[in-house]
């Protein structure tokens, strides 16, 4: 089974020996995002709302490049620097999705890359 590597300008380059995305069959496996901005390299935000609008559309540049949307993540798996920003973390989540939600895990971690306060793992679903 081929595996095609996704790469996009539009979402920050990997800031380590990791790429984007991977397709494998018909599953996009998209590497964790954190709020960079994808021109400059710099940390957006200093708010878990800010850094969450941030991830979510790094995800979002990566699954167009997969040529796919939200509507087709399956699972997510977030990563929070602190559990407390939980509620205003979910509210930001939520709009990315709309009202049809993936599966999900979210854990609190000692320490994010950058020391970012959140962070963002996708799988999509590519089939028809």
């Amino acid at each position: 089974m081929p595996i095609k590597t996704i790469a996009t300008d539009q979402a920050p380059g990997a800031i380590g020996p990791y790429v984007q995305g991977k397709i494998v069959g018909d599953f996009l496996f998209a590497s964790g995002q954190i709020p960079l901005d994808p021109k400059t390299g710099d940390i957006v935000g200093e708010t878990i709302t800010e850094q969450t609008q941030q991830v979510m559309k790094n995800v979002g540049a990566i699954l167009a490049e997969a040529g796919t949307d939200f509507n087709h993540v399956v699972k997510t798996t977030c990563f929070l620097s602190d559990m407390t920003n939980f509620v205003p973390f979910n509210t930001e989540y939520a709009k990315a999705f709309g009202v049809e939600f993936p599966a999900r895990s979210a854990v609190e971690v000692a320490r994010l890359p950058k020391d970012v306060l959140v962070e963002v793992e996708v799988i999509a679903y590519l089939g028809k």
